[in-house]
């Protein structure tokens, strides 16, 4: 792969695309995903009614739980079926969407020949992520074994090559996932991250822990490794709740910023809040719109990303909840109320997106 011949174009899971043929983009979204973590999410619960609940499929009639305790039923936490992400990924385009990026990676089930057939069958650009989720319980020992070089290798060769046997290739290295405080595995994925970056001219997308130094020692340990932090995504503005003041420095620092958890309301369960260290502090739509007009006033537009992490079947339409075109739908008729342009919501849906997923 030469970065001068792909230079400004898009890598999707059905090949190489001029970066003005994107559109409307949803950075940070999961069309399939198992987001048990291998049960670092799915944990029994104690109560015997709420075991069986637990252990439920996703219907009407347990819903109302279910919304509650979204991390506690596991077939919430599993987007498994390619027809459902298909019909769903379709609302997205009926409203003007053209891209997608999953960012799927190694430990959270990514599965690229589906994504080709989603692609495919909607007419969508999607754009696969690689790397590692790199402590999940699925990849840590992998992980452990092996030298961040090899894992900047092997993403290397993704790009190049396309991912194992299937020629599908990544576009966009990530979610790297993080915690607090960070762990070895997760340090040595952003050092691999970053090697990769060099060499293949792609963004990076992190999942940072929730503690307010979390994503600035994630950006400092990038730093530090080579990476272009001006191609560095920071996802989940929204649902860290991080201080204005941390958000400036990742914007100062030439960070993308990202808030995707449009359509989650206000709630984040309190059990996973609490064991990453901090109290659940989720706005709503209209606090993250508040936030985003501060943003733009200060100065920082062409920084912000939009998305709604979509990973639970409590957030597709199909299942009661927003899906992907609930942006489109809801969320920029609000923000055209509260006084936000079509030149700025243009930035942060079309021209932030489409400068962070060319190869550069």
């Amino acid at each position: 792969m030469s970065i001068a011949e792909h230079y400004g174009k898009v890598q999707t899971v059905l090949g190489m695309l001029p970066e003005e043929e994107l559109g409307i983009t949803l950075p940070h979204e999961h069309l399939l995903i198992d987001q048990t973590l291998g049960g670092v999410y799915f944990v029994e619960p104690e109560s015997l009614s709420d075991r069986a609940l637990a252990h439920q499929p996703v219907t009407l009639e347990n819903l109302s739980w279910v919304r509650y305790h979204t991390k506690d039923n596991l077939d919430n936490q599993l987007l498994m079926d390619v027809d459902t992400a298909i019909k769903e990924a379709m609302l997205f385009k009926l409203e003007g969407g053209r891209s997608i990026v999953d960012q799927t990676n190694r430990g959270l089930g990514r599965d690229p020949r589906a994504l080709a057939r989603i692609a495919r069958a909607t007419g969508l650009n999607i754009i696969m992520g690689c790397g590692y989720y790199a402590d999940s319980p699925l990849t840590h020992d992998r992980v452990s074994e092996m030298t961040e070089e090899a894992i900047a290798q092997e993403i290397v060769g993704e790009f190049i090559h396309g991912v194992d046997d299937t020629g599908v290739r990544p576009g966009i290295i990530g979610e790297l996932g993080c915690s607090w405080p960070l762990k070895p595995n997760e340090a040595k994925g952003l050092r691999a991250g970053a090697m990769a970056q060099q060499a293949t001219g792609a963004s990076i997308n992190v999942h940072p822990g929730r503690n307010e130094r979390a994503p600035l020692e994630i950006i400092e340990v990038l730093s530090a490794s080579g990476a272009d932090l001006s191609r560095v995504v920071i996802s989940h503005m929204d649902r860290c709740g991080y201080s204005y003041a941390t958000r400036e420095q990742l914007l100062q620092a030439g960070c993308f910023i990202e808030y995707d958890l449009f359509g989650f309301e206000g709630y984040y369960p309190a059990r996973v809040a609490v064991a990453e260290g901090a109290l659940p502090n989720t706005p709503n739509d209209l606090g993250r719109v508040q936030e985003i007009i501060d943003l733009i006033a200060r100065g920082y537009v062409g920084q912000v990303l939009l998305s709604h992490d979509v990973g639970m079947k409590v957030r597709l339409v199909s299942y009661g909840g927003g899906g992907y075109a609930h942006l489109l739908r809801q969320v920029v008729p609000l923000m055209r109320l509260y006084g936000i342009t079509e030149e700025q919501i243009g930035t942060m849906m079309v021209e932030n997106p489409r400068r962070l997923l060319a190869l550069k």
